[in-house]
C-alpha cells in the first residue's frame, strides 16, 4: 500500500519533472530568437556587402577606382558590417507598440519584451515570467484565425497587451530598497508574483477555452462528414 512518503516523494518527482519541461521549453525558445537575430544580423550583413561590392564594380567600370578606390570599399564594407553586427535587427518592443501589434503577433511581441525585464525581476517572478513566456507560444498560433472584432480578442489583447506589462512596469516604478518592504502584508516582490500567477492561469484558461472552441468545430465536421458519407451509403 502507498504511504505518505511514497506520495510526497511522487508529487515532488512531478514538480521536478514540470520544472524541468519548463527549462528545457525556455531554453529551447532562448537559443531559437538568439539563431534567428543571428540569421537575421547575417542576411542584413550580407545585402549590404553585396552593395557595397556591385556598386564599386559598376562604379569601377566607369572610372578607375585605383588604391584610395580599393581602400574606401573596404573601409565601407567593415563599416556597415559592424553598424549591422551591432545595431538591433528590429526595434525595441515598448508598451505603446504592444497597444498597435496586430493580435496574432501580440504573444510573440509580449514575450519578447517580457524577456528584456526579466533579469530585473526577482526569482520568484522569474519563474512565472517563464512559464507565461510558454503559454504565450501556445496561444500565438491560436489567434491567427481569430477575428479580431470578437469579444475573445479583446479580452486577450487587454490582458496580454495592457495588463501584463502594467503590471511589471509598476514593479519597476517602486524603488528597488522598497520592494522586500511589507505594505498591507505583502511585498511589492509578493504582489507581482501574485499578479503574474494570476495572469499566467488566465492566460492557460483562455488557451484551453479556444482550443476547446476549435475542438468543436472539428467534431461538428466530423459529424457532418459521418452524416454526408452515410447519406451517401444509403443513395447507394
Amino acid at each position: 500500500m502507498e504511504s505518505e512518503v511514497d506520495r510526497q516523494i511522487q508529487r515532488s518527482s512531478e514538480v521536478l519533472e514540470r520544472s524541468r519541461e519548463r527549462y528545457r521549453s525556455v531554453r529551447g525558445r532562448a537559443k531559437r530568437q538568439r539563431e534567428a537575430e543571428v540569421l537575421r544580423r547575417l542576411g542584413r550583413i550580407a545585402v549590404a556587402d553585396l552593395a557595397i561590392i556591385i556598386g564599386a564594380l559598376i562604379v569601377g567600370w566607369v572610372v578607375p577606382l585605383g588604391m584610395g578606390g580599393a581602400l574606401l570599399v573596404m573601409a565601407m564594407l567593415i563599416a556597415a558590417t559592424l553598424a549591422l553586427a551591432i545595431f538591433p535587427v528590429t526595434p525595441e518592443v515598448t508598451t505603446e507598440t504592444l497597444t498597435q501589434t496586430p493580435l496574432k503577433a501580440l504573444p510573440i511581441q509580449t514575450e519578447a519584451w517580457l524577456e528584456r525585464r526579466r533579469p530585473a525581476l526577482p526569482a520568484p517572478a522569474k519563474t512565472l515570467v517563464d512559464s507565461i513566456g510558454v503559454r504565450l507560444e501556445t496561444l500565438a498560433p491560436q489567434l491567427a484565425t481569430l477575428d479580431e472584432r470578437e469579444p475573445a480578442a479583446a479580452e486577450i489583447r487587454k490582458l496580454v497587451g495592457e495588463q501584463l506589462p502594467e503590471l511589471v512596469k509598476g514593479y519597476e516604478r517602486v524603488p528597488e530598497p522598497l520592494r522586500r518592504v511589507e505594505r498591507n502584508g505583502r511585498t511589492p516582490d509578493q504582489q507581482l508574483a501574485d499578479g503574474l500567477k494570476l495572469i499566467d492561469d488566465e492566460i492557460g484558461q483562455m488557451s484551453a477555452q479556444l482550443a476547446e472552441g476549435d475542438l468543436d468545430l472539428l467534431a461538428t465536421r466530423g459529424r457532418y462528414l459521418q452524416i454526408r458519407y452515410r447519406d451517401d451509403d444509403a443513395l447507394g
